[in-house]
């Protein structure tokens, strides 16, 4: 018998790359993973399409509009949180995007805490970058 919770959670998250540059966020001191480099995304809420999460997440996180440009890439692991005595099954679905509008700005007050353009090479050496992060911007 286990003395973790399992928990499952499905999110949509938004590959933007422009100019040789990738997209990312960085998960907040509010998070279980905080100062995590990311992909603007976050949990699909109940009957949502994961492509409207994409769409809603990347405007609160980073200020911007976005355009789906394509299918999903899907990934998936299981991470332990002791501080939460779970152990987290995570299903990632990874759509590329292109930003339509807005302007670029950091969330406040929420899961992340910069929204910034990181050059694709220099994106693979953060010390703190989510392994699915690397795989979906190679795939895009």
């Amino acid at each position: 018998m286990s003395d973790h919770t399992e928990v499952q959670r499905v999110a949509a998250y938004g590959v933007a790359i422009d100019e040789g540059r990738v997209l990312l966020v960085r998960a907040s001191a509010t998070s279980h993973f905080a100062g995590a480099w990311s992909l603007p995304g976050g949990g699909v809420d109940h009957g949502e399409h994961p492509a409207d999460t994409v769409a809603r997440e990347f405007g609160e996180e980073t200020g911007l509009a976005v355009r789906i440009d394509g299918p999903c890439a899907v990934f998936s692991d299981v991470v332990a949180i002791p501080s939460k005595t779970q152990r987290l099954h995570s299903v990632r679905l990874c759509y590329p995007v292109s930003v339509v509008g807005g302007s670029l700005r950091d969330e406040r007050d929420g899961s992340t805490d910069l929204a910034r353009w990181v050059h694709l090479g220099e994106a693979a050496r953060l010390p703190a970058i989510a392994p699915f992060v690397t795989a979906a911007i190679e795939r895009a």
